[in-house]
């Protein structure tokens, strides 16, 4: 089930559509943050970032999305693998931290032949460091030994468009700060209709960085030209969590501040105002009674001035935006 905080209106005309594939920040390696997105004209999807894929497949079938692949249409495959090998076109892979790519390489040998959009800095790791023969075999383009050639490695320069696979999709790269390993954020477009997927980032003044300001700068174009659709974006932590502790994270008093100067940048009155914000990358706690979620959200939702839509998905689920 969806969880909206606040208000969300259904009845604006649908551009994309969002599956929750793992929404969790770390710890359980079954629901690690992977979101698919497509035009709602068109069948494929971009992976956004590929923590856990087939378990969050598996569980969008449980919750009854993907109604329209019947098992006529999937065989000889699976529905799982019919999706898998068939409706997954392309990945975003927005850092190459294991929690962001670890459904990627395991479903690998199953996989169908795909490209991967990603900065220089996730390439070099992927390349380097994961399809390396010691880690795991090399089923991508390029890097050192047989090149099985499963996945093309797609460089993404800053602001750069680029039209992203067979989903009609286009894609511009901004830089993001987490800690000591770049991330990124991919503004994904198509038909005036933006929708902006953040990886893993902490906020400007603790990151001592300017890069989400030049996001912001950004996506306000979108907003002074009702373009922009919705933004999935990280809040790891709870505001109990000493600014010294996050490593490149977000909690909700400093999200809530970023998006003020998203506001700033955006116009008079309230812009953002029903902007649907998917909260993402939550970091699961193992103290009693603590639901990390509930907290998060209320603390989202005490602060909210800016009257955007605070959502917050759990596996498996599908939204219209």
């Amino acid at each position: 089930m969806v969880l909206s905080i606040s208000l969300y209106s259904t009845l604006a005309a649908a551009g994309f559509e969002v599956v929750a594939l793992g929404v969790d920040g770390g710890v359980s390696d079954g629901n690690l943050t992977s979101y698919l997105i497509r035009d709602d004209s068109q069948p494929v999807y971009l992976a956004l970032d590929a923590g856990s894929v087939l378990p969050g497949v598996a569980k969008a079938l449980d919750k009854g999305n993907f109604s329209d692949i019947t098992d006529e249409i999937a065989a000889p495959l699976t529905r799982q693998g019919y999706i898998f090998r068939q409706r997954i076109n392309s990945y975003f892979i927005s850092h190459a931290h294991l929690d962001h790519v670890s459904g990627l390489i395991i479903g690998s040998p199953e996989d169908s032949k795909k490209t991967i959009y990603a900065s220089a800095d996730t390439i070099d790791v992927l390349r380097n460091y994961y399809f390396n023969w010691r880690v795991w075999p090399n089923f991508t383009d390029s890097g050192s030994g047989t090149r099985l050639g499963t996945y093309r490695m797609q460089l993404l320069r800053p602001a750069q468009s680029l039209s992203l696979g067979l989903t009609r999709l286009t894609g511009e790269m901004y830089p993001l700060s987490h800690d000591k390993s770049p991330s990124s954020m991919l503004l994904i477009s198509n038909n005036n209709q933006s929708f902006a997927y953040f990886g893993d980032t902490g906020p400007d003044e603790v990151e001592k960085s300017k890069n989400l300001d030049t996001v912001w700068r950004k996506l306000a174009e979108k907003v002074k030209q009702q373009q922009l659709k919705g933004m999935i974006i990280e809040v790891s932590y709870p505001n109990e969590v000493d600014d010294g502790k996050l490593y490149g994270h977000m909690t909700p008093k400093w999200l809530l501040k970023e998006l003020k100067n998203l506001e700033k940048y955006s116009g008079e009155g309230q812009p953002l105002k029903g902007l649907p914000v998917i909260i993402s990358h939550i970091k699961p706690s193992f103290q009693q009674g603590q639901d990390v979620r509930k907290v998060i959200a209320s603390e989202l939702e005490q602060g909210n001035d800016t009257g955007v839509d605070f959502i917050l998905m759990d596996q498996g689920d599908s939204r219209r935006f």
